[in-house]
């Protein structure tokens, strides 16, 4: 059988041999995405020490870290502490005893390097050329946050760092502390709160 097209005779078994080589090539660039080159990362950074929870083809780790989140959320809190990374993020928490303080997990097709060994930390926010790349927040995240410093990066992030430590340096906190007060027993006479008031409704149960 055959087909014209254009100028051009294409034979029904040359039209399907082009199709099925296109369809092997989508695979292979596929499979390459999907699998290949996260499987190649994951070993190529467990031979330097660095592990995590395994890739999953399907899910990546989002299934887990939804299920951990489902599941301290439907914890009751008994206890109040400050130790509120297990509830937080428990994936985090429970990832950093299974793989070490640093670890790989993916986030879809994200791969993200965890941090959580504090000196690391610290040589990470306080390098010289002062370049810090953040994860790119979620709408309602930049909402809340705005440009404010948590958000900026590179160049700006810097300026506003400055800008940041200069105001909330312990000297001028410390000329701030007379406004503080009179601004506090303001909204106390104003909402008809006392001392007495915020002791017996924190005692209250």
């Amino acid at each position: 059988m055959m087909r014209l097209v254009g100028d051009t005779v294409l034979t029904l078994p040359s039209f399907l041999c082009t199709f099925l080589v296109l369809l092997a090539l989508i695979f292979i660039k596929i499979f390459h995405k999907l699998w290949w080159t996260p499987t190649r990362i994951q070993k190529f950074m467990a031979s330097l020490g660095i592990s995590g929870p395994s890739y999953r083809l399907i899910h990546r780790n989002n299934k887990e870290i939804s299920n951990m989140i489902k599941e301290a959320r439907s914890r009751s809190i008994r206890n109040l502490s400050h130790d509120v990374l297990p509830e937080v993020q428990p994936h985090i928490h429970s990832w950093t005893k299974s793989y070490g303080m640093n670890f790989l997990q993916w986030y879809s097709l994200q791969l993200v390097l965890v941090i959580a060994e504090p000196e690391l930390c610290n040589e990470i926010l306080n390098n010289k050329d002062r370049i810090y790349t953040k994860q790119k927040p979620t709408v309602y995240g930049k909402k809340l946050l705005g440009d404010s410093v948590a958000m900026a990066e590179g160049e700006k992030w810097s300026k506003l760092r400055k800008l940041s430590n200069h105001a909330f340096h312990g000297d001028n906190l410390k000329s701030m502390i007379p406004d503080m007060i009179a601004s506090s027993r303001h909204t106390k006479s104003r909402e008809g709160f006392c001392d007495s008031t915020f002791y017996r409704l924190a005692h209250s149960n």
